[in-house]
This record gives C-alpha cells, sequence and structure tokens, in this order.
C-alpha cells in the first residue's frame, strides 16, 4: 500500500480495534499484509481453478498467533473480488463437521449466516443470491417469450440429479412462486429451510410441502447443492473457510474425532477428484495436524494424503499440495507490518505517523529482547503492544516514544488449543480412557 493512499477513519477505528483486541478485522486487510506472497498466490489459482467450475481444498496450518486467521480473511476477501461467494465459520464445541446431537446443522446455519457476496461482505447475503437468481431466470424468461416458471424449473432441473436435491429445488421453487404472487411467508419459510433453521420435518412440511431438512448427516450434501446453486445464480462458486479445526482435535471422544475425521475425508476426496465450483480452506494448528494420537495423522487415510512432499526440503518448497504451512514472518516482514500499522493510525498520511522508523526498531528490539524468536513466529502479542503504543501516544500528546518504549510488557503467550474441551457424557466414545491421562 503506498503512504500516500488515504483511509477512512471508521476503516482506521476498525482496523485499530480488531488489532489491540488481538483479533482479525473483517475489513482492511489490504492496509496491513505483509510476506507470504507465494501462499497467496497458490491460493488465487486455487480461487480461480473453483470460478472454472473446478474444485479445491487447502488445510492452512500455522501456530497459534501466527497470522492463519488473518490469512484466511484476506483469502476469503480475494475469493469475494473474483465473484466466487464464501461462508466462513470458526469451529467450536457446538460447531462441528460432523455429529449426532446438532451441532453439525448449527456450523451449517453459521455459515449461511456469515454467507458473503463481493455487495454483502459483511454476511446475510441468502435472500440476495436467491432474489438474483429469481431476477436472472424471470429476464432470461422474458427475453426468449417463455414463461418464469419454464426457465426456473429448466434451471433447477440440474439440482434433482444430485443428494438432497429434488427437495432444495422444491424450495427454491417455492421462493420464486412466493416471488411472483408476493407472498412474503412463503419466501421467509424457504429462507429459513435454506438456512437450516426448520428442527422438524413436520414443519418444513406443513410450511414448504418437502419431506426433509437439513440434519448432521446432510450438512456437506447441502454445501455441494448451494455451491451449484450460486452458479445458477450467475456467481462462480462457493467458497468455505472454516477456522479453528483445532476444536476437534480437543474432542475428548476418540469416535468423534474420528467422525469429524471420515467426514473431512469425504470432502478431501470429492474435491481432488473432481468438484463442481466449491472450495475449502481450513486452518489448524499442528497438533491438529500432525499429533499421531489424536491429530489428522492419527487416521491413516488422512495421513497419507496430507504428508509433506518429501522433495520439499533442503530450501525447496511445494505450494500445490493440499497443506499449507504458513512461514514464519521474518523481521523485515514485521518491520513493514508495524509500519503498516503505524500508518492506518495517521489515516496515511505520512506527516502524521506518531513514531519514526528508528521508534518501529527499537520497539521490535525491546520485543525480541522479552520473548525471543516468539515475536516473529506468533506476532500477536507484538501487534497488541505497538497499537496500545500507538493509542497511548496518540492521546496523550505530551508524551514521546522514547518514554514508553522500554516500559512496555511482554510475556509470551499461552496457547489455550491445548486445553481439553468439556467432556459430554452423553456422547458416544465420552469415557475414551486416555481423554484425561496427566504425566
Amino acid at each position: 500500500m503506498s503512504p500516500e493512499a488515504k483511509i477512512r477513519p471508521r476503516e482506521r477505528d476498525t482496523i485499530l480495534q480488531s488489532l489491540g483486541a488481538g483479533i482479525v478485522p473483517r475489513v482492511g486487510q489490504q492496509h496491513i499484509q505483509v510476506g507470504r506472497a507465494n501462499e497467496v498466490s497458490a491460493l488465487v489459482e486455487d480461487i480461480d481453478r473453483i470460478a472454472d467450475g473446478g474444485s479445491a481444498i487447502r488445510f492452512v496450518i500455522g501456530e497459534y498467533g501466527s497470522g492463519k486467521t488473518f490469512f484466511l480473511q484476506l483469502i476469503r476477501s480475494v475469493a469475494l473480488e473474483k465473484r466466487l461467494v464464501t461462508a466462513h465459520a470458526d469451529l467450536t464445541p457446538d460447531r462441528r463437521i460432523h455429529a449426532t446431537g446438532g451441532q453439525a446443522r448449527a456450523l451449517y446455519a453459521e455459515l449461511m449466516r456469515n454467507l458473503a457476496t463481493r455487495s454483502k461482505p459483511e454476511g446475510g447475503a441468502l435472500p440476495s443470491i436467491v432474489e438474483r437468481f429469481v431476477a436472472t431466470a424471470m429476464g432470461d424468461a422474458q427475453k426468449r417469450g417463455v414463461s418464469s416458471e419454464s426457465v426456473i424449473n429448466e434451471r433447477l432441473a440440474s439440482l434433482t440429479e444430485m443428494v438432497g436435491g429434488y427437495d432444495f429445488a422444491s424450495v427454491i421453487a417455492a421462493y420464486c412462486s412466493g416471488h411472483e404472487s408476493g407472498n412474503d411467508e412463503l419466501q421467509a419459510a424457504a429462507i429459513r429451510w435454506l438456512r437450516g433453521e426448520y428442527t422438524t420435518k413436520t414443519e418444513a412440511r406443513q410450511a414448504l410441502g418437502v419431506r426433509s431438512i437439513v440434519t448432521d448427516a446432510s450438512v456437506y450434501d447441502q454445501l455441494k447443492l448451494l455451491a451449484r446453486f450460486v452458479r445458477l445464480a450467475h456467481y462462480a462458486g462457493l467458497f468455505v473457510c472454516l477456522d479453528e479445526l483445532v476444536n476437534l482435535f480437543k474432542l475428548p471422544s476418540a469416535q468423534a474425532r474420528k467422525s469429524n475425521y471420515e467426514q473431512i475425508l469425504r470432502i478431501l476426496n470429492d474435491t481432488l477428484t473432481g468438484g463442481d465450483g466449491i472450495g475449502f480452506l481450513l486452518g489448524g494448528t499442528p497438533d491438529f495436524l500432525m499429533d499421531p494420537r489424536k491429530g489428522l495423522y492419527s487416521y491413516e487415510a488422512l495421513q497419507s494424503r496430507l504428508a509433506d512432499n518429501q522433495f520439499a526440503r533442503e530450501g525447496l518448497v511445494d505450494f500445490k499440495g493440499p497443506v499449507l504451512r504458513l512461514a514464519n514472518l521474518s523481521p523485515e516482514d514485521l518491520f513493514v507490518l508495524l509500519q503498516n500499522i503505524r500508518n492506518v493510525q495517521a489515516c496515511g498520511d505520512a506527516d502524521a505517523h506518531l513514531v519514526p522508523d528508528e521508534g518501529i526498531e527499537a520497539f521490535m528490539a525491546h520485543c525480541s529482547q522479552k520473548v525471543g524468536d516468539a515475536h516473529f513466529r506468533t506476532p500477536r502479542s507484538s501487534i497488541k503492544a505497538f497499537v496500545g503504543l500507538l493509542l497511548v501516544i496518540e492521546q496523550n500528546p505530551q508524551v514521546a516514544w522514547t518514554d514508553l518504549v522500554e516500559k512496555i510488557e511482554l510475556v509470551q503467550e499461552k496457547n489455550p488449543d491445548l486445553q481439553p474441551l468439556e467432556i459430554d457424557e452423553s456422547e458416544p466414545g465420552a469415557d475414551d480412557e486416555l481423554a484425561s491421562f496427566e504425566i
């Protein structure tokens, strides 16, 4: 970003508040992004392949605090710019890829709440996507001189060949019918079904005449249907971002972990052997990937598919495989990052910088002395401290940066991902005998 580029005060405040709290800003990532050009280029190629009707899956692996979530948000913003529909969610104890107690459906509902397009990047884009499908179908019908209903049915025909596709197509058709007749209640019921908000088949049948709902077992099939549908609505494809997959690693139930890993294997096999305009970006820690007892490597079929390229050693790299390991930021990268944050605080005005370059160098030297190489490996705490430094100087102009740098207290962050989840006694396998073993 050029120093002359102006940043709106609202965007500036959002970025600084997020970074100061140690979380990733939803907007303005382009103002602070540094390094990792090869990794970004590899993901842009994946996005282009999805837009061309293909598929892709990547596991983004990075240490706690290494910028993994920021990277996922950056790639999601690139996907939006390339006319993909994106859906993102964090996995939690109550949101999983596979479950039997509603946790997978809860994940699907979260993805639908966060469904985004370029015109609605903050989420909540599902109704506008369906509206666009209706509008393009009606426009096509008008050009061809046929009824809109025939065009809609013609376009939806390709969905009926997929698992669950008949009811999905029926719900879209119901929305279109409600649109033409002005029946807001019918349209709302269709959107509710698409969001996975119906909990009983009886309720869905009464409202829409369909015999199925989104369940734990149908989440992945529903995402595949959605991917084909967004292409019918003239979007480029669907891009699904799932973060915090370490929550699967933390599950105390061995059977629950295995079931989730089997679902990941299914998604991996599907996307690597073809696809229909869908891509997955999964973020996790090295423990989630490589732990031989509880990580993905504990499942032999996944280990064989996700193993590192044996030739990518001694300085050789491979950015084509399914696993993308985020390299540590170099001191030069971190210096540029702190410069960018300084520029954001000044709204892009170089004359309003509160800390000179030598101040940034002094700050980095102090942080390195306090926490060693963790300053570069997991820079979250350093970034939080630097934002705090800028905000104090901004609000107390009588204070010089030289008075504050040496006073910064910085400790290496503990990784909360290594803490076990609470055991759900009602879940199969919850009595995993090694779940609470300590040395």
